[in-house]
């Protein structure tokens, strides 16, 4: 697991494995009490560390819920399953099914609506959450040039934007759909969605 104390943070060294059961207390507290009672007395309990070795580590209850579900979406993969669409689909899949679970939805909810007034929250949640997660269109565009599928692109600044471009239109589409309008990105929509993304809106028919 990705250590995310602050740079320039001294003192003892970091234990992966209180970090894996503060983060792990962190998510079922979200579930059992929600956001607003989740208290890091509460989870220094349930993970059985002392308080201070939170606050050691997170400053407070806002980064540690965005590092607890930065973990969940750590577990996303890109399948190779022999396209660019059918691999876009089974990243989605994976994205929805991380979505629909509570913790990652209640915790995700709880802290884009405090990022609203906090602006070093919304930058923790660009770098633990957003910049890693981009290296998910990273790869699977490398590996579509490598197939053929995609034109190779010699502008670097383009190809950034670019990959930015797909990845706000992929986690906007699915953060929209489950956690918004409350459906489910089943099989048939994202079928139906890679099929826009990729072809665009003209070509989308029938």
């Amino acid at each position: 697991m990705q250590s995310r104390t602050p740079a320039g943070r001294t003192g003892r060294p970091r234990s992966a494995a209180a970090d894996a059961a503060i983060l792990a207390a962190t998510r079922a507290a979200l579930v059992e009490l929600g956001w607003s009672k989740l208290t890091l007395g509460d989870v220094a309990v349930r993970a059985g560390v002392a308080k201070t070795t939170l606050y050691r580590r997170w400053a407070g209850k806002n980064e540690l819920v965005v590092d607890a579900v930065a973990e969940l979406f750590d577990e996303l993969t890109l399948p190779d399953r022999g396209s660019l669409a059918a691999d876009i689909e089974g990243v989605v899949l994976q994205f929805a099914a991380i979505l629909a679970r509570p913790e990652a939805r209640n915790g995700l909810m709880a802290v884009v609506a405090e990022a609203a007034r906090d602006e070093a929250l919304r930058e923790r949640i660009r770098a633990s959450i957003v910049d890693r997660q981009k290296r998910l269109v990273l790869a699977g565009r490398a590996r579509a040039q490598a197939r053929g599928e995609l034109p190779p692109e010699s502008d670097a600044q383009e190809a950034e934007r670019t990959v930015d471009l797909i990845f706000d239109m992929v986690a906007g589409a699915v953060v929209h759909r489950t956690l918004v309008s409350a459906e489910p990105a089943d099989e048939q929509w994202v079928h139906g969605f890679t099929r826009v993304l990729l072809s665009g809106l003209a070509a989308a028919g029938p």
